[in-house]
């Protein structure tokens, strides 16, 4: 096997596994994705892009691609649950992207799927492939599916989310961590929203009040809207994005909040809801030939809104590593993203879930120092927006290769602020 690139079987076709996929295509390593749906349905409205997401996406080719059917929205803006008082707003335009080195987007999930699986081509993805377990060989991994079959593979990247068969396989069985909320979401067109002069502009809309919260923004070039309401309830527990939730009880639940929330929640017909669950940050990540990616890996609470960079993220830091060895040298190349990427990672899990508690305080004295330090947010959240995942590259240390092994493409650097 001297000198040989790597093989790489990535299991599930969502965002990570199409990004790490590609990423790998693009450097000339062979590669498949496994997904276990006979079709990629694109579920799960919208998403925000930040500037460290981005710059993934352009290392991958598709931001180009994508700019068409993505939104910016002009600010982010803060308000009161019931009066609509704007407690603390920041500007992006001709900031944010300044600051960060690249823009802040809002796109629809199925977008930035659609993007990745046109470039990448869908010759190297195998549908109808639901993987049941993955076994560890002398030198590499076996992944098994439901239908009998199996395919081995130099390197296996388990990318197929909270509920990942892969995890479980290489470490065991664990629990996903229950929030006691549930989350409602939905793209409402903007001509049944045309009453509501907020929406004169595009903007990141984040209302908060006791108990709950309300975020919306503009999709697909602006002509929808995207919301996420988070409301408690510990008897719902299904954790679907394919479930639908009810109209009318959705409305309900936000009664005697600002006409706004109320409008946007009036003009949905069929919301979907699912139960919102994490887990606990993984110790390990990779066992010899075989790793984790994505909500596999750190799975985390929306509240960040970083679940989607997360996993981009992670797969221009895989691919670069794996694209840099040869096969003997795959398990050292995921110890190394491992030690990259964890500790990141779980800070963020982390920050998302004190971010719920945070955007749901009463009226009060607490809500009031929440909305100082909401004032600070730009330098809150620098580390997030501002960092570049190929610039964590080049002071680790590369690698183990064998001798005969092609050379890695040097990393690009981090793309100047305009």
């Amino acid at each position: 096997m001297a000198g040989k690139r790597p093989y790489v079987a990535v299991v599930g076709g969502g965002i990570g596994g199409l990004a790490v996929a590609l990423g790998l295509r693009r450097q000339g390593v062979e590669v498949v994705v496994h997904e276990q749906a006979r079709q990629l349905a694109h579920l799960g409205a919208g998403i925000a892009i930040g500037a460290n997401g981005h710059r993934a996406l352009r290392e991958l080719g598709v931001a180009e691609r994508l700019a068409a059917a993505a939104a910016q929205p002009v600010r982010a803006d803060f308000r009161h649950w019931r009066t609509g008082r704007s407690m603390v707003s920041h500007r992006f335009t001709g900031m944010y992207e300044e600051r960060f080195g690249a823009p802040f987007w809002t796109v629809e999930r199925a977008a930035v799927q659609q993007a990745l699986l046109a470039e990448l081509g869908t010759d190297h993805v195998r549908l109808g492939a639901r993987c049941t377990g993955v076994e560890e060989t002398a030198g590499g991994a076996v992944i098994r599916f439901q239908d009998g079959s199996e395919a081995e593979a130099d390197a296996v990247v388990g990318a197929d989310g909270i509920h990942s068969a892969v995890r479980h396989s290489l470490f065991g069985p664990d629990e996903a961590v229950f929030s006691g909320t549930s989350g409602y979401r939905a793209l409402v067109p903007m001509d049944r929203l045309r009453h509501l002069p907020e929406l004169a502009e595009p903007v990141l809309w984040l209302w908060l009040g006791p108990g709950r919260h309300f975020i919306a923004y503009p999709v697909a070039d602006g002509s929808a809207l995207n919301f996420l309401a988070v409301v408690p309830d510990r008897t719902w527990t299904v954790e679907s994005w394919s479930t639908e939730g009810d109209a009318a009880e959705l409305l309900a639940a936000f009664d005697g909040w600002h006409p706004f929330v109320t409008g946007v929640l009036g003009a949905c017909e069929r919301p979907g809801r699912w139960a919102l669950y994490d887990r606990e940050p993984q110790r390990v990540w990779s066992s010899g030939h075989a790793t984790l990616l994505g909500d596999a890996a750190h799975a985390m609470l929306p509240h960040h809104g970083q679940g989607a960079n997360q996993a981009l993220e992670d797969a221009v830091v895989l691919a670069h590593l794996l694209a840099g060895t040869d096969a003997g040298g795959v398990p050292s190349a995921l110890r190394a993203y491992e030690r990259l990427r964890r500790p990141r990672t779980r800070l963020l899990q982390a920050g998302s879930r004190k971010n719920a508690g945070c955007f749901q305080l009463p009226d009060g004295p607490e809500a009031e120092a929440r909305n100082a330090r909401l004032a600070g947010l730009p330098d809150d959240l620098a580390w997030i927006h501002g960092h570049d995942p190929l610039g964590s590259l080049r002071p680790a240390a590369a690698p183990a290769r064998n001798p005969a092994a092609p050379a890695a493409p040097a990393a690009p650097a981090a793309p100047a602020a305009t």
